[in-house]
């Protein structure tokens, strides 16, 4: 016959299977992986450490970005118009919207010279990406050479440069990014007092609400002389057609519509050259959209 248990035996053998439960509860939680579980565990408690009360992370306050410095406000030579339009061209330029609307011609560029539109800037304010300026510009070099560039990776941000769209002499209109992407148009620059400061080692920049065009250049142009022949008539129609489902898409008033010259705060361009603003405010004026 075995000798009964000790009672000091028994408790020691109790006090072994609690902890050996007690284990296999926490065993259980830390492996629990996604699955819920009712009770709390050693790494949930461990979370909790040092956050405030309530168990709610504490996100960084936004801080006041800077303004950007005092420059030219811009003075649109565009003028609103409801005059009646000129029946036969607002047919030809109409049929140049929907051309770019059902079938544009459209080129990639590589992602080193565009980003995303940001929704912060770098001192965590909200930011609207939505576009709202056009910024126009010249390539004074011809189209090829212009896309040659955009098509080449550029890894250093100095280098990296864009446009939304190409407007060549004989007036046909190449898209290059879709509207919802940032183009590194404007470097430094603002318009009338707003600017997006994403990186404040370089300083606040347009490029998150705008849209950039850029004209091709005429052969006479290809310098850094202050004038040049001008652009084409079949260029002023690609470019007013451009416009026109801009601003039937986004909400861009006529007096958005301005230069790289106007937005550059460092004085250094003067791009576009030799823009003939009558020539566009007659075909924006008769494809209705001044009104």
């Amino acid at each position: 016959m075995n000798p009964r248990p000790q009672p000091v035996l028994l408790a020691a053998l109790g006090a072994a299977v609690l902890g050996l439960g007690g284990i296999g509860w926490l065993a259980r939680d830390l492996t629990a992986g996604g699955e819920e579980s009712s009770s709390r565990s050693l790494l949930d408690l461990l979370e909790e450490v040092g956050q405030p009360a309530g168990g709610q992370r504490q996100e960084p306050l936004p801080r006041p970005a800077p303004l950007p410095p005092r420059h030219p406000s811009w003075q649109s030579p565009l003028a609103s118009s409801c005059a009646p339009s000129r029946p036969a061209e607002r047919q030809r330029l109409g049929q140049l919207v929907e051309q770019l609307r059902r079938s544009p011609r459209r080129v990639a560029i590589d992602p080193t010279n565009f980003g995303e539109r940001f929704s912060h800037d770098a001192f965590g304010n909200p930011l609207d990406p939505t576009p709202r300026v056009v910024v126009l510009h010249e390539t004074v070099y011809g189209m090829s050479s212009a896309i040659n560039t955009f098509r080449t990776p550029h890894p250093r941000d100095v280098d990296q440069v864009s446009y939304h769209a190409l407007v060549g002499l004989d007036g046909s209109v190449v898209k290059l990014l879709d509207p919802s992407k940032r183009a590194f148009g404007a470097g430094n620059s603002a318009f009338r007092g707003q600017w997006a400061v994403t990186n404040p080692a370089v300083g606040g920049s347009v490029n998150n609400f705008a849209l950039h065009i850029s004209l091709e250049t005429p052969v006479d142009g290809e310098h850094a002389g202050p004038r040049h022949s001008g652009y084409t008539a079949a260029q002023y129609d690609g470019l007013a057609a451009l416009l026109a489902l801009w601003m039937q898409t986004y909400p861009i008033p006529l007096d958005h519509i301005t230069t790289h010259r106007a937005v550059d705060l460092g004085g250094e361009r003067a791009d576009p050259r030799s823009f003939n603003w009558r020539a566009l405010q007659q075909r924006l004026q008769d494809l209705g959209v001044l009104c």
